[in-house]
C-alpha cells in the first residue's frame, strides 16, 4: 500500500493555481507602440466623454436655472415665454415607450432569424440571406423614415383600425382619436425593421461560436434539434443576446430623422399609442434646435443629458446582467 500510494500519479493542478506565463523574448519597439496607442485609445475615449458629459451638464444647469416649471415633469415646453418654462416629461415618455414596443417587437424576430442562419438554413440559403441582413444594416435612417412615411403610416391604418375594434379594450390600442397613423406604435414598429438587422447580425455570430462539442453531445443524448438549441445554443449566447439587444436598444433610444419623419408630435402624455402626439428627444432637438433660442438651445441641450444618462444608465445594466450571467454560459470554459 505504501508503494502504491508512493507511486500514485499526484492530483492535477486547479485552475486557480495555474500562473500565466510570462514572457522572457526582450520587448521589442513595436509592442512598446503598439501598447501605447492602446493605452492613450482607452484614455482618449475616457476624455472625450467627460468632455461630453461636463459640457452637456453646464448648458444644462444654465437653462434648469432659467425654467420656471419642474424640469423632469413638466409636460409644457415654452422657451421663448417669459419666464422660459420647459419640462421633458413627454420627450421620455415616448422615448421609452417607442424603446419598449421596438425592443419588444425586434429581439424575438431576430433571434429567431439568427437561429435559422446559423443552425436551420442550408448553407446556399445562410450566405445570401446574411448578406441581406448585413445590407439593411447599412441602409441610412433617412430611407427609412421616408419608407416608413410613404409606405408604411398608409398601410398601418388598417391595423390601427383592427387593434381599435377587437383590442380597444386594453386603453393602449383605443383609438380615442381620428388621423392617420403617425403615432407611437407606428414609431416603435419602424424602430424594431431598424434595430432588427443589427440585433441580428450579432446574435448570428454569438450563435456560431458555440462549441460543436456542446451541440454534438446532446444529439448524441438523443435530443431533437430544438432540444438542443435550448440545452447548448441559447444558453451559451445569452450574454451575447444580451448584448445585442442592448446595441439595438442604444440605437432605438437616439434615432432622429425617421421618428422625426414619421410622427406627428404633440407634447401630451397619452397611453392610447394609436392617438397622433408624443415625442422623442432626438426627434425633439432636430425639429426644434434651428428655431429655438438662447435658453431653448440650452433647454435642448439639458434633454440631451437626460438622454445622455439613460443611454448609460442601460449599458450599465446590460453590463451588470452579463458579468451575472457569464458564469452561467459556455462562453467562459
Amino acid at each position: 500500500m505504501a508503494t502504491a500510494t508512493s507511486n500514485a500519479t499526484p492530483p492535477p493542478p486547479r485552475h486557480d493555481d495555474i500562473q500565466p506565463l510570462k514572457s522572457t523574448a526582450p520587448s521589442r519597439a513595436g509592442d512598446k507602440i503598439f501598447l501605447g496607442m492602446s493605452r492613450g485609445s482607452g484614455i482618449a475615449l475616457l476624455v472625450i466623454m467627460a468632455a461630453i458629459a461636463v459640457f452637456l451638464t453646464y448648458r444644462a444647469v444654465l437653462a434648469i436655472s432659467q425654467n420656471e416649471g419642474n424640469f423632469l415633469t413638466t409636460s409644457e415646453w415654452n422657451p421663448a415665454g417669459n419666464p422660459p418654462v420647459f419640462g421633458i416629461a413627454v420627450l421620455a415618455f415616448g422615448t421609452i415607450v417607442s424603446s419598449v414596443i421596438a425592443m419588444a417587437i425586434a429581439v424575438p424576430v431576430a433571434i429567431g432569424i439568427a437561429l435559422f442562419i446559423s443552425h436551420y438554413a442550408p448553407r446556399k440559403l445562410a450566405a445570401p440571406l446574411a448578406y441581406v441582413v448585413d445590407l439593411l444594416a447599412a441602409v441610412p435612417s433617412i430611407i427609412y423614415g421616408l419608407w416608413g412615411a410613404i409606405f408604411l403610416v398608409p398601410y398601418l391604418d388598417g391595423l390601427n383600425k383592427w387593434l381599435d375594434q377587437y383590442m380597444g379594450w386594453t386603453y393602449i390600442f383605443d383609438k380615442s382619436g381620428e388621423g392617420v397613423a403617425r403615432n407611437m406604435f407606428t414609431v416603435g414598429i419602424l424602430l424594431a425593421i431598424m434595430i432588427l438587422p443589427i440585433i441580428t447580425n450579432v446574435t448570428r455570430e454569438v450563435f456560431l461560436q458555440v462549441p460543436r462539442m456542446h451541440e454534438e453531445a446532446a444529439l448524441a443524448l438523443g435530443a431533437t434539434r430544438w432540444e438542443t438549441i435550448r440545452m447548448s445554443v441559447l444558453p451559451f449566447g445569452r450574454s451575447g443576446i444580451i448584448s445585442a439587444s442592448m446595441l439595438g436598444l442604444g440605437r432605438a433610444l437616439g434615432e432622429t430623422m425617421a421618428v422625426a419623419v414619421v410622427l406627428s408630435p404633440s407634447f401630451v402624455i397619452s397611453g392610447h399609442l394609436l392617438d397622433p402626439g408624443g415625442g422623442t428627444f432626438a426627434q425633439n432637438i432636430a425639429a426644434k434646435f434651428n428655431e429655438a433660442n438662447e435658453y431653448g438651445r440650452d433647454a435642448l441641450i439639458a434633454s440631451g443629458l437626460v438622454l445622455f444618462v439613460i443611454t448609460l444608465l442601460v449599458n450599465g445594466a446590460a453590463r451588470w446582467i452579463i458579468a451575472r450571467r457569464k458564469e452561467y454560459s459556455g462562453a467562459n470554459a
